[in-house]
């Protein structure tokens, strides 16, 4: 091919970072013009994993990843997708051999620079965060970091779109640049170029840095590499940088001066490789040429080797009728007609994204936007995730991660998935111990869900995603140790050691024993030890015991030996059953919802005990605490509500029983507050307390009963009790104890459950002659008269038949 002429001095070839116009005219450029050097803006240390770009297992998007290496949790990351000029211009140096090299400030400065502004926060001059410190040209409102106090950053292609009398600064890129196109070939490879470098130049003479001043630093480093590069090559040279710096580079200035603004620059020392990028991190606002909204879009257009928006509408269609719905050719020939129809009415060359979108819509998706959000997901932003081979420098952690992901079959993947796991099978057993111990790590790749099958401890449910930032915790997670299990168990006896809270170390002990790390469980259990010898608060033992009957519980499906921890645990529950009477008395209404949380979370512990710890008779020690909770008038209402209702579901306490105490409880000296708080206990929450109504009309009567004589002036103070406890039914069950309440009792009920009646253990009015005989007795103990005495004497006779 023959060399087109090209003006004196490097070729600056300014770009929009992912942009698909923008790659086909480097492309384009560089096959026109053959420089004999490609200088690309970028760190200069991955210099050294440029080679890597043409090993045919990579495959964008990927992402050079730079982080401290004394402390990898400071990390920036410069991704790439096939449709970013910067990848189009290393992937054509290398298959021409042309030497190709970064020259944008060193990670090394970038780095620490970023870190001092963190630690300094008055200073200025923070985020390279993502590997950005300037606009660039390339994101449409995004505020960039590294902006100047006070002065609010500019976003260059929003002023160039709005000078020229677009609202939308993608809608104008797209009409400029993305559709700048004659027969499928480019018309000019270095006009926009030239025409986007002087449309910047007047934006810099009239913004200055736009504000951002650290891209003034940036440029300085830039001008240096460049005038080497010249040194060495001569002026045959292409930069491809963000469009915001050509006229930077291009402006005249001194080595000294540039030289001087690089003095005292802060340095750390950093460490880079290629990571796996995806699409959906492309689409975030954040950092380093992020922010587009359409990713996979872009890179269709930039792979349709022609008639991109029939190809585009074919895709479509595809996706559609994988989801079952019926799309058929005429409904892509008619979307086509109506994207290319808007864009001759909005005066475009091309239809674009919006045009598109809205074709989808009426077409395809019958007005509804519901389709429409499925292809926004899964098409316009896509679910690509990219690849790296193994010859990518990774930390020894990475690499044992990956090793165990290939060999366990867990293909890290962008899209959200669930994995259901058997824990029966020696696969799914490993695969989580891995997910256990990478939480443990705070690698998080996958969450515990809630299973769609059986729920019994034999499976485990997840929730799978990998994001590209989790190469960050990995590296971070790298300071444990080399190998998953070396560093799981490192972290958890540290975290063991420094933990303050006895539920903290029971928590560490169970993820411990989900995880297997049989090196670390001692650690744990004598801290475990300790901290429970020291605690006395009632409420911490009381969080501290469910994470302890999960864990034995665990133990026995995984075979592991849980003696000592059997020990702790039932220390800790014959502890919380002295204990807990005590605590739940004069308790506000927050304190006594929180402890009434507290013992359905001990009660359940204490079943998973039952049978697996050292001392016998738990469960009927357990049932004496909860009978004097329900007995006793000081404790919390909701608690003693709660109580007999536990009583009455495990079977340790009678119908009649539970109705008595409910009598009391709603009888007519007892506050309409503490009788609602003793409802909500009885039978509010989502665990059948509605289906206990339906079932037992007597304690349905009882409480209608009480409803109904709530006076009016205190309706409104427990009406928010009321609604809370009912509104957690389901609807069909309200509906049923409406029908019930508004039949009235059925036949052959017994005469307690008609509403306005007394209660069980009540008489039908006020006995005068009985309350009577209470006041001597009142008076002698307030010391009233001494007369009293012998009242009182007198008034103990009638009265002990009740006590």
């Amino acid at each position: 091919m023959t060399r087109a002429a090209r003006p004196v001095g490097p070729l600056l070839l300014g770009v929009r970072h992912h942009g698909p116009g923008s790659a086909r005219a480097v492309r384009a450029a560089l096959e026109a013009t053959r420089p004999q050097a490609v200088l690309i803006e970028g760190p200069p240390e991955g210099d050294a994993l440029l080679p890597l770009a043409a090993d045919e297992r990579m495959r964008p998007p990927v992402a050079l990843l730079a982080h401290a290496v004394d402390d990898p949790g400071q990390a920036a990351f410069w991704p790439l997708a096939a449709f970013s000029p910067e990848w189009v211009a290393i992937r054509w140096a290398l298959a021409h051999d042309v030497p190709v090299r970064f020259i944008d400030l060193p990670a090394a400065n970038s780095l620490a620079m970023t870190q001092a502004a963190e630690r300094e926060p008055g200073r200025d001059g923070g985020g390279e965060a993502d590997g950005t410190g300037g606009t660039d040209g390339g994101v449409a409102g995004e505020p960039a970091p590294g902006c100047s106090p006070g002065h609010a950053p500019i976003d260059p292609i929003g002023v160039l779109a709005g000078t020229a009398g677009y609202d939308d600064p993608e809608r104008w890129w797209e009409d400029v640049v993305e559709h700048r196109t004659q027969g499928g070939e480019a018309v000019d490879p270095r006009a926009a170029f030239a025409a986007l470098a002087e449309a910047m130049t007047a934006l810099r003479d009239v913004y200055g840095d736009g504000g951002h001043p650290r891209d003034a630093v940036r440029e300085a480093y830039m001008r240096i590499q460049l005038r080497k590069a010249v040194k060495e090559f001569g002026d045959d040279i292409a930069v491809v940088c963000g469009a915001w710096h050509v006229p930077a580079l291009g402006t005249r200035t001194t080595l000294a001066a540039d030289r001087a603004l690089l003095k005292g620059l802060p340095k750390l020392k950093a460490e880079l490789t290629w990571v796996p990028w995806s699409h959906r991190r492309l689409a975030r606002h954040s950092g380093y040429g992020a922010g587009i909204d359409s990713p996979g879009w872009y890179g269709h257009l930039f792979g349709a080797a022609d008639r991109p928006i029939e190809r585009w509408m074919t895709k479509v269609a595809g996706l559609l009728r994988d989801e079952d719905r019926f799309v058929s050719s005429a409904h892509v020939i008619e979307a086509v007609r109506l994207a290319e129809t808007l864009a001759a009415l909005r005066g475009r060359p091309l239809a674009g994204l919006s045009e598109t979108i809205d074709a989808i819509r009426a077409v395809m998706c019958e007005g509804s936007d519901v389709p429409l959000a499925l292809v926004r997901d899964r098409l316009i932003v896509g679910e690509t995730l990219g690849e790296v081979p193994d010859t990518a420098p990774a930390v020894p952690l990475q690499r044992d991660l990956t090793r165990q992901q290939r060999t366990l079959r867990l293909k890290p993947e962008a899209l959200e998935r669930e994995l259901e796991l058997d824990l029966r099978k020696d696969t799914d057993a490993a695969r989580s111990r891995l997910l256990h111990r990478l939480r443990i790590l705070a690698v998080g790749w996958g969450e515990p869900a809630t299973g769609r099958g059986s729920t019994g401890t034999f499976r485990e449910s997840w929730r799978l995603r990998w994001e590209p930032e989790l190469y960050v915790q990995v590296a971070e997670a790298g300071t444990w140790g080399t190998t998953v299990l070396s560093a799981a168990t490192a972290k958890a006896g540290a975290q063991a050691v420094s933990a303050t809270a006895l539920a903290e170390v029971t928590a560490l002990a169970e993820r411990c024993l989900l995880a297997e790390l049989p090196e670390a469980l001692p650690v744990v259990m004598r801290a475990l030890a300790d901290r429970a010898a020291l605690d006395v608060d009632v409420g911490h033992l009381a969080d501290a015991l469910p994470a302890l009957a999960r864990t034995l519980r665990y133990g026995d499906v995984r075979s592991t030996d849980t003696a000592a921890l059997g020990e702790v645990a039932a220390g800790l529950a014959e502890r919380i059953c002295v204990g807990l009477p005590p605590a739940c008395t004069g308790l506000d209404a927050d304190g006594a919802a929180e402890l009434r949380r507290k013992v359905d979370g001990v009660h359940t512990a204490i079943g998973l005990l039952a049978g697996t710890v050292p001392a016998g008779g738990l469960r009927e020690r357990w049932a004496a605490v909860l009978h004097k909770l329900a007995a006793r008038d000081t404790v919390a209402g909701v608690i003693r509500g709660r109580s007999t209702r536990l009583l009455l579901d495990d079977g340790r306490l009678e119908e009649d029983d539970a109705a008595r105490l409910m009598g009391l409880a709603l009888s007519p000296g007892t506050p309409p507050a503490d009788a609602a708080a003793w409802i909500e206990g009885f039978v509010g929450g989502a665990d059948g307390g509605g289906m206990l109504l339906v079932h037992d009309e007597r304690l349905l009567g009882l409480v209608d009963a009480w409803l109904a004589g709530v006076p009016a002036d205190t309706f409104t103070d427990v009406l928010p009790l009321l609604r809370r406890t009912f509104s957690a039914y389901e609807a069909g069950v309200r509906r049923t104890l409406g029908e019930l309440v508004r039949r009235g009792p059925a036949a052959g009920a017994p005469a307690a459950t008609v509403a306005g009646t007394a209660a069980p253990g009540f008489g039908p009015g006020l006995d005068e002659a009985r309350a009577d005989a209470v006041v001597p007795v009142l008076r002698l103990l307030l010391g009233l008269d001494a007369e009293g005495a012998e009242g009182a004497e007198n008034a103990m006779e009638p009265l002990g038949a009740t006590g």
